[in-house]
C-alpha cells in the first residue's frame, strides 16, 4: 500500500511567502482584482492566508463588509485599510504567516461566512483543492464548510497539481485563475478565466 507513480505531479513541499510572492506576479494580481469586485454590501469574508489573497486584499474597497482572516499580513492590511477585521488565533506558522491549529479551526468553526477566498497549491479533478500542510488544510476545509459561497484562487500553474492533502473536492469551490487550459474543469465546477 501507499505506492504512487512517478508520473503523478504531487507537490509535498511549500516554499515560504518570500518565494511565493515573486511568482505569476501578474496573474494574482489579475486574480485578486477580480476577486475583490465579487465582495458585496453586508457580506461577512473569510480570506485564507496566502499571496494571491494578499493581493487581494490590495483591492478591496468595500468597507461594509466584514473580514476573517487567518493571515497575520492580511489583517494587518486590512486594519490599516480600516475595514472591520477579525484575526483568528492559534498557532502561527513561520513559512506561511497563517495562523492555524486547534483554536484556529474551532475558532472558523463560529463564524457562516456569505464568501470565502481560499489559495491552494494544487488544483485537480480527481484529487481536488489540495495543500501540503495537514494543519492549514483543515482550517480551508473548515472555512470552506462555513461558507455559503467558496472561491480558489489559483493561477494556471496550479491545475493538474496535487500537493500531499486535500482541504475540498472540486465542486466544493469556484475557481478565480487568470487562463484555463484544460476546459474539463468547466464540466465541474465554475471556472473564472480573468484573462480570458
Amino acid at each position: 500500500g501507499g505506492a504512487v507513480s512517478v508520473d503523478v505531479p504531487i507537490a509535498s513541499e511549500e516554499t515560504d511567502v518570500s518565494e511565493r510572492q515573486q511568482i505569476s506576479i501578474e496573474e494574482k494580481e489579475c486574480i485578486a482584482q477580480y476577486a475583490a469586485s465579487l465582495i458585496k454590501d453586508n457580506d461577512f469574508v473569510y480570506i485564507d492566508a496566502g499571496t494571491t489573497t494578499e493581493k487581494m486584499v490590495n483591492y478591496i474597497t468595500n468597507k461594509n463588509a466584514t473580514y476573517v482572516t487567518n493571515g497575520v499580513i492580511h489583517a494587518r492590511r486590512l486594519l490599516q485599510k480600516g475595514f472591520d477585521a477579525i484575526m483568528i488565533g492559534g498557532v502561527l506558522r513561520a513559512s506561511t504567516e497563517a495562523a492555524i491549529g486547534t483554536i484556529a479551526v474551532e475558532n472558523v468553526g463560529r463564524y457562516n461566512f456569505t464568501k470565502c477566498f481560499m489559495g491552494a497549491n494544487g488544483v485537480d479533478i480527481n484529487k481536488g483543492f489540495s495543500t501540503p500542510d495537514v494543519d492549514e488544510a483543515a482550517i480551508k476545509g473548515a472555512a470552506i464548510s462555513q461558507s455559503y459561497e467558496s472561491y480558489v484562487l489559483a493561477d494556471h500553474t496550479k491545475f493538474g497539481r496535487i500537493a500531499s492533502i486535500t482541504f475540498a473536492c472540486i465542486d466544493e469551490a469556484k475557481i478565480i485563475t487568470d487562463h484555463i487550459e484544460d476546459p474539463d474543469y468547466c464540466k465541474y465546477t465554475t471556472v473564472k478565466a480573468v484573462e480570458e
